[in-house]
């Protein structure tokens, strides 16, 4: 996401951190695990603190640590992390007129069902 974020491509970070564009695919991907040493590099590019790539990181750090479960991510940063919600959100950005925004707003909220309590997806819906 972070990469995305910067507009930078799997090939340049590659480039960058001496490894492959396949690698960097592998390593999004989570078919790969990556180094704590990369990741610490792979931070220095992006400039921010290794802790933003773990839940738990700078959002979340009055959790308790230990093996007890942690706090669970705010629905917004879950939307955001995935794929469909960094498209719509960089999209919706680069609408420059209030009116469009608005009515994107209103079509969405209107497609959406009232509001309710929803649960925050855990390790486990995933699986």
């Amino acid at each position: 996401m972070r990469r995305a974020m910067l507009g930078m491509s799997q090939s340049k970070l590659g480039a960058v951190l001496g490894v492959t564009f396949q690698q960097i695919q592998k390593y999004e991907k989570g078919v790969n695990r990556i180094s704590a040493s990369r990741l610490k590099q792979a931070a220095s590019v992006f400039e921010v603190d290794v802790d933003w790539f773990y839940e738990g990181g700078p959002a979340e750090r009055g959790a308790k640590a230990g093996f007890a479960e942690g706090v669970s991510r705010p629905l917004d940063v879950q939307f955001l992390s995935t794929t469909e919600g960094f498209k719509l959100n960089r999209a919706f950005t680069r609408i420059r007129d209030p009116k469009v925004r608005r009515k994107i707003i209103d079509l969405v909220e209107s497609l959406a069902p009232p509001d309710e309590v929803v649960a925050p997806v855990s390790v486990e819906d995933v699986r």
